[in-house]
């Protein structure tokens, strides 16, 4: 191993879940320690191919190795190619000199922790999801420290694994606004509102499904335009390629004047605001009395990190996972849980309106998902990093 100034390995990839909090505690890491060397194990293929050498990091990569969920012919194949990246992983760690390897889920972790483990290099992991993924399962039985963002992941982590929910490594975005919403709430909600083109002080309802929208979401929201608008204005992030669906039922809702596109250059005078996709995230997070979206971990955390009250539709697929994100938050108060097959216009007749117009209601919500959330995840990762590289250092 090396002596003096830390190698740290950083492995994860494929969406954007694993990559933002990958770079956040290498953001962090790099603020405690400047001359810290870092490097990242990814694919080519996955969002860290563009994300991470942008950032200024250098990108090493292999091939994705899922492991096989059912017999078939690529279960013939697994035993090969896991020989094949371990081998590539092992020589990318023995160039570059690895003090400690620090995975964050995805295809590309599962051989990082393995050949790190038979090299003997520490190894600090990081689980994001309430329900952990194959990857971590495996890494977890020889991990130094895991940090988490929920307390029942389902890993079982080896008997010398000290494991601690440390929350959720916030883009960097997103920790810069929890930062200035300490300072002053209102001051960033009125710039915020300024550039988006949206009143700072009517009340500010945010729909969000994600890049690719949410059906259920936009056709209730949309569908209840007239309802919604007599308590509060929207932004509406509809997802690629829905929006026009979006427009025509909320004319048909309340009226086409209703609508506004969002941002500065805004077209139309409406309170019911319109895009595909916001770039700038944060300055609708910066308006936002309550979020409508789903309940993908990053987004849970997020939101709870910032102090918005929420209305989770978790995306029903495969065991119903993103419910397990957001039930932690709601149970603490912090929210409201509705399964996408109750996101009807008749349930947020019944509900959201009444909801809007209860002031310390929403004032609860946003108060406990502030206490639920935490904001310091990437430094305590980053730390806990640094001590597995110097320990690293002295095997």
């Amino acid at each position: 191993m090396t002596q003096g100034t830390p190698h740290i390995v950083l492995s994860g990839g494929g969406t954007a879940g694993h990559v933002n909090p990958l770079l956040a505690v290498a953001d962090a890491i790099r603020d405690i320690e400047p001359d810290a060397r870092i490097s990242v194990i990814g694919t080519a293929v996955g969002l860290e191919k563009n994300l991470v050498p942008n950032a200024g990091y250098e990108l090493d990569t292999i091939e994705k190795v899922p492991f096989p969920r059912r017999p078939n012919l690529y279960m013939l194949k697994f035993p090969f190619k896991w020989k094949r990246e371990t081998a590539k992983v092992r020589s990318i760690l023995e160039t570059r000199h690895a003090d400690v390897v620090a995975g964050f889920g995805g295809y590309t972790s599962a051989p990082v922790y393995a050949t790190a483990h038979s090299m003997g290099i520490p190894i600090a992991m990081h689980e994001q999801n309430a329900r952990a993924g194959m990857a971590n399962k495996l890494g977890a039985r020889w991990a130094d420290f895991i940090g988490t963002v929920y307390e029942n992941t389902g890993l079982k982590p080896g008997p010398n694994t000290r494991i601690q929910r440390v929350g959720l490594p916030l883009r960097p975005a997103i920790a810069a606004l929890a930062e200035r919403f300490e300072q002053d709430r209102q001051a960033v909600r009125r710039e915020a509102a300024q550039r988006l083109g949206v009143d700072p002080n009517r009340p500010l309802v945010l729909v969000t499904g994600g890049s690719l929208g949410a059906q259920s979401l936009n056709r209730a929201i949309a569908s209840s335009a007239a309802d919604l608008l007599a308590h509060a204005q929207i932004i509406h992030l509809t997802g690629k390629g829905k929006i026009e669906e979006v427009r025509d039922l909320v004319s048909k809702s309340a009226s086409s004047q209703v609508l506004a596109e969002l941002g500065e250059n805004a077209a139309g005078t409406g309170d019911y605001h319109v895009a595909e996709y916001l770039e700038r995230i944060d300055l609708a997070f910066a308006c936002a009395d309550l979020v409508i979206c789903r309940a993908g971990a990053g987004s849970v955390s997020e939101l709870a990190a910032l102090g918005l009250p929420a209305i989770y539709v978790p995306l029903p697929i495969g065991n119903g996972e993103q419910r397990f994100n957001a039930e932690p938050v709601v149970q603490a108060g912090g929210g409201i849980l509705v399964a996408d097959k109750d996101m009807t216009p008749a349930w947020v007749h019944d509900h959201v309106p009444q909801l809007l117009a209860d002031h310390d209601k929403l004032a609860e919500f946003g108060n406990k998902a502030w206490q639920y959330g935490i904001r310091d995840a990437a430094a305590v990762m980053a730390k806990e990093v640094l001590a597995l590289a110097r320990s690293g250092q002295t095997r």
